[in-house]
C-alpha cells in the first residue's frame, strides 16, 4: 500500500508518526512540502517517507490520498487537481461535506475520518463517516475505530474533538495551582498527568455502568468532589461548556 498526504501538518505527522508504531503495512508514504519543517522531519525519521514538491505528483503515486488541508486551501487547490476514479481518499477537513469532495475530485471512492493527535501513540477514537473497508483496514492500527453511517450526526464528534484544548488547559491550572502552593513542577505536572490518565481509563473500564453513575460514586456527601462539583456548577461551568459545544457544532454543521 502506498499513501499520499496532501498537507503535512500536525494531524498528518501524528498519524504517519502511528503508522510506524503499528504493524500497518505501508510500502511507501508521499507527504507534500507546504510545511517544509515537519515534511522535512519525517522524510528524515523514517525511510518510507518522501517529501514531493507537486501534489498531482503525490495523487498519482498514491493508492490511498489523505487530504489534510484546511478548508480555505482546499476551496483553493482540490479543483485543480486530478484524481483517477481508482484512487481512495481519506479526508481529514472539517467543513467540507462528502458530496462537495465527490464533485470537486469526480470520485466517489470518498470517506472523512476524525482522528487526534493521539494517534500518534495509536490511542483514541477515530471517526470513520460513511463505514468503509478500505479506511478501517487503516486506522484499526491506529486506535478505536468507530464508524457512522450519518454524515450529519458524524459533525457532532467534530464539536466533542475540539475540547483537547480546554481539557489541557484543565491539567495545565490544575499543575500551575500545585506549583504555587510548593511542588515541583515536574513532580506535579506527572502527577496531574498520572491522575487524568486514571480517571480516563477507569471512565472506560466502567463506559457500561453510565457517566452520571460515575459522577455520582465520586462524591461523598458534602465531601470534596462534590464541593468542587457544585461551585463549578454554581458558576455555569458546564453550562458555558455545553454552550461552546453548541458553537463549534454550528460552525461545522453549514
Amino acid at each position: 500500500m502506498i499513501l499520499g498526504f496532501i498537507g503535512t501538518g500536525k494531524i498528518t505527522s501524528s498519524i504517519i508518526y502511528g503508522i510506524f508504531k503499528s504493524k500497518l503495512k505501508v510500502k511507501k508514504i508521499y507527504v507534500s512540502s507546504r510545511n517544509s519543517s515537519i515534511a522535512k522531519k519525517l522524510a528524515k525519521k523514517f525511510g518510507s517517507v518522501k517529501v514531493l514538491e507537486n501534489n498531482q505528483e503525490i495523487i498519482d503515486k498514491s493508492s490511498v490520498i489523505f487530504l489534510g488541508i484546511t478548508p480555505t486551501v482546499g476551496s483553493k487547490i482540490l479543483n485543480k487537481l486530478h484524481f483517477s476514479k481508482n484512487k481512495r481518499i481519506i479526508s481529514l477537513i472539517s467543513t467540507f461535506k462528502i458530496e462537495q469532495l465527490k464533485k470537486i475530485t469526480n470520485n466517489k471512492n470518498i470517506v472523512r475520518a476524525t482522528p487526534l493527535p493521539p494517534i500518534e501513540i495509536k490511542k483514541g477514537p477515530i471517526i470513520i463517516c460513511p463505514p468503509s473497508n478500505f479506511a478501517k483496514n487503516i486506522f484499526k492500527h491506529l486506535g478505536k475505530v468507530l464508524e457512522i453511517n450519518s454524515e450529519k450526526l458524524s459533525y457532532k464528534f467534530w464539536s466533542t474533538a475540539s475540547l483537547m484544548a480546554a481539557y489541557y488547559e484543565i491539567l495545565n491550572t490544575s499543575s500551575k495551582w500545585l506549583i504555587k502552593k510548593g511542588i515541583n513542577k515536574k513532580f506535579a505536572e506527572t502527577y496531574v498527568a498520572e491522575l487524568f490518565l486514571a480517571l480516563s481509563q477507569d471512565a472506560l473500564n466502567k463506559s457500561s455502568q453510565g457517566f452520571k453513575k460515575l459522577v455520582a460514586d465520586s462524591q461523598t456527601p458534602k465531601g470534596l468532589n462534590m464541593q468542587v462539583l457544585n461551585e463549578l456548577k454554581n458558576g455555569k461551568f458546564f453550562t458555558k461548556f455545553s454552550k461552546a459545544l453548541e458553537n463549534v457544532n454550528k460552525r461545522v454543521s453549514k
